[in-house]
């Protein structure tokens, strides 16, 4: 990024200042702080990504596809690279290879035969049955029933 948090700080006091002052004629001076405030917020966040892109653009591009040029590495006389012990070449390259794990996945393909002949200690619930069928109910409790459920 180009410069640092002080033009941030500077353009959110800018913001401030205009948004205030401009606020102040039509708002109580309280409204105008707040927005004065966001005003600041705002500008300081603007600043950061006009700096975020300067710095973006200003990165040199014709070294578009090339891989970085290590300090570590110097250019004798002849042409020869020659290492120097300033700088240990760490991070420069990278190399990923995953694990073989081909059984483990034939492993979950094949099927494991079933085991019919052992118990596992599963039984299916069976809940008692709670509404009861029968058809030997007095009328005279039901119309009772019915009429007390009918008053309320």
């Amino acid at each position: 990024m180009i410069g640092n948090i002080k033009i941030n700080v500077w353009s959110g006091v800018l913001g401030f200042l205009i948004t205030f002052l401009f606020s102040l004629g039509n708002n109580l001076w309280t409204t105008s702080f707040v927005r004065g405030c966001l005003g600041f917020i705002l500008w300081f966040a603007l600043a950061f990504l006009l700096r975020f892109i300067l710095g973006v653009l200003a990165t040199p591009s014709s070294s578009a596809g090339k891989p970085p040029v290590s300090r570590a590495t110097q250019t004798v006389d002849n042409g020869e690279e020659q290492r120097s012990t300033d700088e240990p070449e760490r991070g420069n390259l990278l190399d990923i290879t995953t694990p073989d794990q081909d059984h483990e996945l034939n492993d979950l393909l094949t099927p494991k035969p079933s085991h019919s002949g052992g118990d596992n200690g599963f039984a299916p619930l069976n809940p008692p049955k709670l509404v009861s069928t029968n058809k030997e109910q007095d009328p005279e409790e039901l119309a009772k029933a019915l009429r007390h459920l009918t008053q309320k």
